[in-house]
């Protein structure tokens, strides 16, 4: 366990030499990628000439630029046999794919299995031979070093979920000493915990690597309600005022979500998963309302900060449905909310110690931004309102008896004209314009939701019991 205090953050130093190292003995700057084509390290350009702008092809700049590179470019590239390699293969160049240079791919494995890549530009003069079996003898050593780091995450991944499933007390206690020691000293430091939900798959090989996550210590999947997972991710802090490296990671860990959900659908576009039911963005009726408050920018209620673009366009683009019950996930998760998986935050914490609680409010704001559009695809805990009690609430408690008949489908547009009048503070005027009715038709609906429910929509009292109800409902 405590080979794990040297985790992912600490291998960044030992790849930059090994790149560095390559780079001289071939006299051209080298990139080290993972096998998933996540960019690890690279080498600086390094010259007194002006820099060569032909060098920076479409595909080299987006990889250093965003850490990645597409799918389609990783299927260009392993089309030239470099999974399979055990020397160096240099690939032509191919200006109608981005590549206006050719590359020499130098295969990183370990014990006969790649799981990585150096490249190289490959220039008038491409290196000798002999250059090239020095690089590839330094390759094996990479090698050895991303094997090294894949193990101690693994560990990372089963300390972490042993934190966050432990019953409280001792058995907390000692799983949260177990991560302290596998974190090191950078334990002590301040963190926070983001849930995102659902996932697709408990298959840990399924999750992406803690690297590619930017902040990220450690992750794992946890279960989510019934049957369904959920993946938790830890992230380091430089401040507990400092939303940024939060919000960054959410939205890289919503990127692989929405890509994970993508590749169970069914061909045809149904909205269907091959696992049976509709898939985040396809609730059955296909339809998505314009992007929310908080959809690719600010996240209305939930970040505080801007979220970043990359969460993905399913994930931004807002169900246009809004009524509850609608749009659920697999396993019945969420209702009204985004057309794709969530993200919550925790509030920071300084130290390990309160881990358990942090997920608790992650979770509570994954589930309001499954609930309300206007709080995702991001949602911090601090900031979904009433939902901070209302998920605190046991199942058993989802709906009250007045509330009942309200929620039946039948009614689901009285549902809807109550909870918008209650949001609108019962101004009947506000209310009318949001719902595009007339007054007189607001009035008749309201009385009707006296009716049903036997409360009275001018006591206070009443109309927080009906509140709440109508916004349990949701989760």
């Amino acid at each position: 366990m405590r080979e794990n205090a040297r985790v992912a953050a600490d291998y960044k130093g030992d790849y930059q030499e090994l790149v560095d190292e390559i780079s001289e003995l071939l006299g051209a700057p080298a990139t080290l990628e993972n096998r998933d084509f996540e960019l690890l390290a690279f080498g600086a350009y390094d010259s007194d000439d002006e820099l060569d702008t032909s060098a920076l092809d479409p595909v080299r700049t987006r990889s250093i630029l965003t850490r990645r590179s597409t799918a389609g470019v990783r299927t260009w590239f392993e089309g030239f046999g470099i999974t399979r390699a055990t020397g160096p293969v240099r690939i032509p160049p191919s200006p109608e794919a981005g590549v206006y240079r050719g590359r020499i791919c130098l295969p990183v494995r370990h014990r006969g299995v790649v799981v990585g890549y150096v490249w190289l530009l490959e220039g008038e003069s491409g290196p000798a031979d002999a250059q090239l079996d020095a690089a590839m003898r330094v390759a094996g050593r990479i090698g050895a070093l991303l094997a090294d780091e894949a193990e101690a995450g693994a560990g990372l991944s089963r300390e972490l979920r042993a934190v966050l499933t432990a019953e409280g007390g001792w058995q907390r206690d000692m799983a949260v000493a177990d991560l302290r020691t596998a974190l090191g000293p950078r334990a002590d430091g301040p963190h926070t915990l983001i849930c995102v939900a659902p996932w697709p798959s408990a298959d840990p090989g399924d999750a992406p690597s803690a690297r590619s996550v930017p902040h990220a210590a450690a992750l794992c999947t946890i279960p989510w309600g019934a049957t369904g997972q959920s993946l938790a991710v830890l992230v380091r802090l430089r401040s507990p005022a400092v939303d940024a490296p939060a919000l960054a990671a959410a939205g890289r860990v919503l990127e692989e979500a929405e890509g994970a959900w993508g590749a169970l659908r069914v061909p045809g576009g149904s909205g269907a998963t091959a696992q049976g039911g509709p898939a985040p963005g396809g609730s059955g009726t296909g339809t998505r309302g314009a992007a929310g408050k908080g959809a690719g920018g600010t996240s209305g209620k939930g970040a505080r900060g801007p979220v970043p673009r990359g969460a993905g366009a399913a994930v931004a683009a807002a169900v246009a449905a809004g009524v509850a019950g609608a749009g659920r996930y697999p396993g019945g998760l969420g209702a009204a909310g985004y057309g794709g998986p969530a993200a919550g935050i925790g509030d920071p914490r300084i130290g390990l110690a309160e881990l358990g609680a942090v997920w608790q409010e992650a979770r509570a704001a994954a589930q309001a931004a499954l609930a309300e559009r206007h709080l995702g695809p991001v949602a911090q805990w601090r900031g979904i309102g009433p939902y901070r009690l209302l998920t605190a609430l046991p199942p058993e408690s989802a709906q009250d008896p007045a509330a009942g008949p309200l929620l039946s489908p039948a009614h689901r547009e009285l549902a809807r004209t109550a909870e918008v009048y209650l949001d609108c503070a019962g101004q009947a005027g506000r209310t009318a314009s949001e719902l595009g009715v007339h007054r007189q038709t607001l009035y008749y609906r309201l009385n009707r939701v006296e009716q049903l429910t036997g409360l009275d929509l001018d006591d206070g009292e009443d109309r927080l019991l009906l509140h709440m109800a109508l916004k349990r409902a949701r989760l």
